[in-house]
């Protein structure tokens, strides 16, 4: 690396975006290079009339050529600075994430452009995304080691991004010893965790509070299947509220007051869990993956939920289709003088809570029309199969899909479907992905809970 800096000379005419916080400088922006940089180095950002406005790192390979490191002149990212930035992670994560399993490092969010960090136990898995990290991965590992003493260190650099970058996709063990299987825990629930063959590093952290935040919508539903709380005598003479049903009889199950709920696009089942811990009736846990699924029974039998869970390997828009077909063909039936010979093609079932929480379907601009049409399907079918008054809970992890044009989409499905939606609740990613302000490439997460009604 060279020890006088190359300075970059930005344009005139650019936009302000590097003053209002945003750490990516592309290539367009940039007017000159002064001095000589090579890919990785540490370079200083100058305004058009040579005032300095930040250090990064140099790509031009790259379309983002410098991403920001520091507002102040640095040296080098050696193993100091990796420390000094690591245990602000740490110290952030103690104040506001209560687990300990959690994202450590959020890339630029945290002042570490290019660096994702995740703890599962006591393994860290690592995901280096450009250039200037990957240069400095000794650095960063060291300081890692010093800040968090895991057991072991993996990467998972297996992204089609670092080619943008001109780097290979990694994997393997960078430290220490890293079981393929490794077990976490969120909000009290325990979770098994692939960090070689799981999807990007092994689990999605980003929805923990908004697992959490279902805990509302899972009971208060026996009362719509006729089951009241009257007072009876107890085996030991005392007085009790119990529940019965319209026929008189004590309802026995103690799940009676639970919701029934599907969860499409379930991965390993985390809105599963997270339903039965906060007492739902009957879980459908559907994903289209054999190997989630298995990952999901395990997950449902760790947490002692497994009589409440029924697992579906199946295409969510198949399935969906199928049930609104079965609904639609059972109200043909009820009609005076229909065919009542012929099997019904779709089960026709119903939840009083539906959760959608699909991959992204937008990764690039070019592809925002076709995943409003994916979003739309999805939650039109999805809305049809919510029973009255129940609740949608539906989510967009694709930063394309702007939080306006997400919920433009789901009201047109919710137009189609007949339906009228008030919006309970509306959530971004968790604590542990932090949000910087002027980054809007951050903000990608969207959720929301519907309460769904009939017009």
């Amino acid at each position: 690396m060279s020890d006088n800096k190359a300075k970059i000379w930005l344009q005139r005419s650019r936009k302000k975006r590097l003053e209002l916080g945003h750490p990516w400088i592309y290539a367009n922006e940039i007017e000159r290079v002064e001095g000589e940089a090579a890919p990785g180095d540490i370079v200083d950002v100058v305004s058009h009339k040579g005032q300095f406005l930040a250090s990064g790192y140099y790509n031009p390979k790259s379309q983002i050529t410098v991403r920001v490191v520091s507002h102040k002149p640095i040296a080098e990212m050696d193993v100091a600075f990796f420390r000094e930035r690591l245990k602000q992670c740490a110290d952030y994560r103690r104040r506001f994430v209560p687990d300990r399993d959690c994202r450590l490092v959020y890339g630029e969010a945290d002042f570490l452009p290019g660096l994702t960090v995740d703890r599962f136990g006591d393994v860290l898995v690592i995901q280096l995304l450009t250039l200037g990290m990957d240069l400095r991965r000794d650095a960063l590992i060291e300081a890692l080691i010093d800040v968090f003493q895991p057991k072991g260190i993996y990467e998972r650099s297996d992204v089609g991004v670092r080619q943008l970058e001109g780097l290979e996709q990694r994997t393997g063990v960078l430290y220490g010893e890293c079981p393929a299987i490794i077990e976490i825990e969120e909000n009290g629930l325990k979770l098994e965790v692939d960090i070689v063959e799981g999807q990007k590093t092994g689990y999605f952290f980003d929805q923990r509070e908004n697992r959490a935040s279902i805990a509302p919508l899972m009971t208060g539903w026996g009362e719509r299947s006729g089951i009241r709380l009257e007072r009876t005598t107890g085996e030991d003479g005392g007085e009790k509220l119990a529940p019965f049903n319209a026929n008189g009889k004590e309802v026995t199950f103690p799940y009676w007051d639970g919701a029934t709920v599907l969860e499409c696009f379930a991965h390993t089942g985390s809105f599963t869990l997270h339903a039965c811990k906060y007492g739902a009736k009957r879980v459908t846990c559907l994903d289209v993956s054999e190997h989630a699924i298995d990952t999901a029974r395990r997950n449902v039998e760790r947490n002692g939920f497994t009589d409440r869970v029924e697992f579906v390997v199946a295409d969510a828009f198949d399935y969906l289709r199928n049930q609104v077909k079965g609904l639609e063909e059972k109200a043909e039936r009820s009609k005076a003088g229909a065919d009542t010979s012929q099997k019904l093609s779709g089960n026709g079932r119903t939840w009083d809570v539906v959760i959608l929480d699909p991959p992204a379907f937008a990764k690039t601009k070019s592809a925002i029309p076709g995943a409003c049409r994916g979003y739309k399907d999805i939650n039109l079918q999805g809305l049809k199969l919510v029973n009255e008054g129940g609740y949608l809970v539906t989510a967009s992890c694709s930063y394309h899909m702007r939080p306006d044009l997400f919920l433009e989409t789901i009201q047109e499905a919710a137009s189609d479907a007949g339906k009228l939606l008030r919006l309970v609740e509306w959530r971004a990613a968790g604590k542990d992905h932090p949000q910087l302000l002027g980054v809007s490439e951050g903000h990608y997460l969207k959720f929301a809970v519907f309460e769904v009604r009939s017009k």
